[in-house]
C-alpha cells in the first residue's frame, strides 16, 4: 500500500500544487483586472473631467461672445447718438443760415421797395409840378422864370404813361 499511499500522496501533492498555482495564477488575474478596473476608471473620470472643463470653456466663451456684442452694439448706439446729434446741430446751422439769409434777403427787398416808392413819390410830385405849371401857362400865369424851370423840367404825361407802363412790366 506504500505505493497506493505514496502514489495518493503525489497526487495529493500535485492537486496541492496545482491549486496553489492556480491560486496564484487567479490572484495576479485579479489583480491584473483590478488594476484594468482602475485604469479604466481612472480614465473615465479623466475624460469626464476634461468634457466638463470643455463645457465650462465653451460656456465662458459663449458668455465673453455674448458681451462682446453687447459692448459693441452699445458702442454702435453711442455712435448712432453722436451722429445724429452732430446731424442735428448741422441741420440747426443750415436752418439758421437759412434764415439769416430770409432775414438779408427781405432787408434789401425792404430798401428796393423803400427806393422804387421813393422814386414813385419823386414822379408823382414832379407830375403834379408839370401839371401845375401846365395849367399855369394855359392860362397865362406862369410865365415868370420860377415856374419855367418846373415847365422844363418837369416830364410831359406821354412820357409818365410810358414810365408806368415800363414799371409794370
Amino acid at each position: 500500500m506504500t505505493s497506493h499511499q505514496e502514489q495518493s500522496y503525489k497526487a495529493g501533492e500535485t492537486r496541492g500544487k496545482a491549486q496553489e498555482k492556480t491560486g496564484q495564477a487567479m490572484g495576479v488575474m485579479v489583480e491584473k483586472t483590478q488594476a484594468a478596473k482602475d485604469k479604466s476608471q481612472e480614465t473615465a473620470q479623466t475624460a469626464q473631467q476634461k468634457a466638463h472643463e470643455t463645457a465650462q470653456s465653451a460656456k465662458d466663451k459663449t458668455s465673453q461672445a455674448a458681451q462682446t456684442t453687447q459692448q459693441r452694439a452699445q458702442e454702435s448706439k453711442d455712435k448712432t447718438g453722436s451722429h445724429m446729434s452732430e446731424t442735428g446741430e448741422a441741420i440747426k446751422n443750415k436752418a439758421h443760415d437759412a434764415a439769416e439769409y430770409t432775414k438779408e434777403t427781405a432787408e434789401v427787398g425792404k430798401e428796393k421797395t423803400s427806393g422804387i416808392l421813393g422814386q414813385t413819390g419823386e414822379q408823382v410830385k414832379q407830375m403834379a409840378m408839370g401839371a401845375t405849371d401846365a395849367v399855369k401857362h394855359t392860362l397865362g400865369l406862369g410865365t415868370d422864370e420860377g415856374n419855367k424851370e418846373h415847365v422844363s423840367s418837369a416830364p410831359s404825361t406821354t412820357t409818365t404813361t410810358a414810365t408806368h407802363e415800363t414799371q409794370r412790366k
